[in-house]
């Protein structure tokens, strides 16, 4: 082979790698940190710091420039995947990634993963991803310390490149030149956003510190238990969080109508059997997931939006709503079968009794997200604590079936014949793949809805509070964007004193709430419950 030849190949060579080490560096300083905004149009921007990182690395000493342009790369390396961090966060949570708190949100996306791919599939995802995530540094120090050579080799042509697109970059930012909404041409520098996550982690940790005084401020503290709830004694009452069940499933065209029926079907359904309902919305902490948050702001009403707070909330001595019955003389129960090992947070919230996916005695096959189908969690529930003569209860249940990713539905079937589920074996529902997640999403809502109907028909009494009230608002692959974080809330009961308590509430007739239905932060739910049913506070 001549030797021009293999020079022309290693050249190839070297341009190509060059080319992909621009790329990688240019991805580290003008990916958008939200996926919406994500074209091709965001790099086709100047970012400051390589004008201002290639004079340095001109001007600083031949022994220093390797190890500066090692550090200056692994630092873009981190603010890379801070940014994909970013991107997955507003797919699946709708706000960005924080460093101060989000590293607890590895924990339930492996057991996710664990779910769905098994635990030796889970432990190489996770392993690879680590994996990757360390190569995207490496990768960005080996980048900036090749193209260092670049430039060096080629120091008058970079010098001149400079200065041309200085004077370009300070026209566009006094200009204000925008090449897509939000995204001007003169491109906002890494270290800013560096020290925008920064400044957040601080703003994050001191506001757990002012979060901390205020889980102490509780006006319902003190209350004798004989004050408390007095207008529910003898009353089981029941509150069920609906799984992802949002606003978007009674207002989205393509959810709506399937949803809307079922819930007009259903009202008409319980008036036969005597029950009454009324609705409005609460807006939730959360949007997506991490419905442990919504579940904690509504039971301590306080706004627990974050893991730090969450963390605060359940190490204090606030009041919850299960305490709150508790103190007042109900036996308090905790149903979350998504549980699979002892769960500290039982002591917090009050509970005499606990059930998770241990202990409900479910022999049937797993759905979605590892999942026991709801019917079976009623019925667990009911053959457990309100069959036959009991003293009153008062229960939190999780309902999980509607959980993501949506692509199995449970086979409802006689409560007679649902035994430990084994029935179910035979019986698995998948969802067809043309209709997309909003498909499987309503057909999974429309399993819980009927499932939590038919068990006011067969087993509620005129003693049964139910309040069905969602987590929050599903993922954006099905409420698009601009959804907020509305999510619908029912009280049902057959006891019309129940609903006279509730008469300035101003709720809608029926189990759908309208455009108009009010609206209240899910942290004032239990003050305006715990006022309505007792003695408010001094």
């Amino acid at each position: 082979m001549k030797p021009s030849i293999v020079r022309s190949g290693r050249d190839i060579t070297a341009w190509t790698v060059t080319v992909l080490v621009c790329v990688l560096l240019m991805f580290a300083l003008l990916a958008p940190t939200d996926v919406g905004p994500l074209s091709p149009r965001s790099f086709a921007r100047i970012p400051v710091e390589m004008l201002v990182a290639v004079p340095v690395l001109l001007l600083v000493s031949e022994r220093a420039r390797r190890p500066v342009a090692a550090v200056l790369g692994a630092a873009l390396g981190l603010v890379a995947l801070v940014k994909i961090a970013d991107l997955g966060f507003y797919s699946a949570l709708d706000r960005a990634f924080h460093p101060a708190y989000d590293w607890h949100s590895f924990g339930p996306a492996v057991d996710l993963l664990t779910a769905e791919v098994g635990l030796a599939g889970a432990i190489a995802l996770s392993v690879t991803a680590a994996a990757l995530a360390l190569g995207v540094v490496i990768a960005s120090a080996a980048a900036m310390v090749r193209l260092t050579r670049v430039v060096v080799r080629h120091r008058t042509s970079a010098a001149r490149t400079v200065i041309v697109l200085w004077v370009v970059w300070l026209g566009c930012a006094v200009t204000g030149l925008q090449i897509a909404p939000s995204q001007p041409i003169a491109a906002r520098s890494a270290a800013a956003f560096a020290y925008d996550r920064a400044h957040q982690v601080v703003a994050d940790i001191r506001d757990k510190r002012e979060f901390a005084r205020d889980t102490s401020v509780d006006a319902f503290h003190d209350v004798n238990g004989d004050e408390l709830l007095t207008a529910l004694r003898g009353k089981d009452v029941v509150v069920t969080f609906v799984e992802s069940y949002g606003r978007v499933a009674v207002e989205h065209p393509d959810i709506a109508p399937r949803i809307s029926a079922a819930l007009d079907n259903g009202t008409r359904t319980l008036r036969t059997a005597g029950f009454t309902a009324r609705s409005a919305y609460l807006t939730s902490p959360t949007v997506g997931g991490v419905s442990w948050l919504a579940h904690a702001t509504l039971q301590s009403g306080l706004w627990v939006d974050n893991q730090l707070r969450y963390d605060t909330t359940v190490a204090s001595d606030r009041l919850t709503l299960t305490a709150a019955f508790n103190r007042a003389g109900w036996r308090t129960v905790g149903v979350v079968p998504a549980n699979t090992e002892d769960w500290s947070e039982r002591e917090f919230y009050g509970f005499d009794g606990y059930y998770d996916s241990r202990t409900l005695g479910y022999r049937g096959p797993r759905f979605s997200f590892d999942t026991i189908p709801d019917q079976f969690t009623l019925a667990a529930f009911h053959r457990h604590e309100l069959a036959g003569k009991h003293r009153p209860v008062m229960a939190e249940i999780d309902l999980t079936s509607s959980h993501w990713p949506w692509d199995q539905v449970p086979r409802y079937v006689p409560w007679a014949d649902l035994g430990d589920g084994s029935v179910l074996a035979d019986m698995p529902t998948t969802v067809s793949a043309p209709g997309g997640a909003r498909a499987g999403y309503a057909d999974n809502i429309e399993y819980t809805l009927r499932s939590l109907l038919s068990y006011v028909k067969y087993h509620g009494d005129d003693d049964l509070v139910l309040i069905v009230v969602g987590d929050h608002q599903p993922a954006s692959m099905v409420t698009g964007e601009g959804s907020g974080r509305d999510v619908p809330i029912s009280i049902i009961a057959a006891d019309p004193a129940v609903f006279d308590r509730m008469d300035d509430w101003d709720w809608e007739n029926g189990l759908r709430p309208g455009p108009s239905a009010p609206v209240w932060p899910m942290d004032d739910f239990r003050d305006r419950f715990l006022s309505a049913f007792g003695s408010p506070p001094a």
